[in-house]
């Protein structure tokens, strides 16, 4: 159901910017600074629809998904306030930051790990936006939450380089590395204490 009407705004919006003259380089970096879409939509644009080589693209998704982290991060208070002064802004704000908010119970739960999970998962409503939103709510330090989000994004990042060029046995392959670091990040430690 989502799949047509995401795919048919994915091409206005491409074609929209191709049409301004734009590059195909810029177009790539344009669109994975949008939230949703972020770099797992901007990067199979890139190599599956404009055969730009991965080892280009990938920067140019990452420096432009992390890009409104930054200003996500500083910002988002400032905006908060400012829009519960505009009534239905406000309203449509906090409905997106009560969204957020539920998401992120892993992040709530294991901190800075729970938030490179959270960003590096490939799916609907746990990337970098939504990430710098769950971080900003929990009041975690900026510069624990953008390092927390950039590594979650070079997961993320070569997830889907992984899924562009192999496709679903790339998927597998990406998949299984995740599950891997999950396990690592979240498997208990003991502390053995000398008597």
């Amino acid at each position: 159901m989502w799949a047509p009407w995401y795919r048919a705004v994915g091409t206005i919006v491409i074609d929209s910017l191709l049409g301004l003259g734009i590059s195909k380089a810029l177009t790539v970096f344009i669109v994975s600074m949008l939230p949703v879409v972020e770099l797992r939509g901007a990067l199979p644009v890139a190599i599956n629809v404009f055969h730009i080589p991965w080892f280009y693209a990938l920067p140019i998704a990452l420096v432009g998904n992390i890009l409104p982290v930054a200003f996500l991060l500083l910002f988002l208070g400032l905006v908060r306030r400012l829009a519960a002064k505009l009534g239905p802004v406000g309203k449509a704000l906090e409905w997106v930051l009560s969204l957020a908010a539920r998401r992120g119970k892993v992040v709530e739960r294991y901190g800075r790990i729970g938030l490179v999970l959270f960003v590096a998962i490939p799916l609907p409503v746990t990337g970098a936006w939504t990430g710098s939103i769950v971080a900003f709510l929990l009041g975690l330090p900026f510069w624990e939450s953008l390092l927390s989000i950039c590594v979650g994004l070079l997961v993320a990042g070569g997830i889907v380089t992984a899924l562009c060029l192999l496709g679903w046995v790339g998927g597998v392959i990406a998949g299984v590395a995740l599950g891997a670091l999950v396990v690592v990040a979240l498997w208990p430690r003991r502390v053995e204490r000398a008597s």
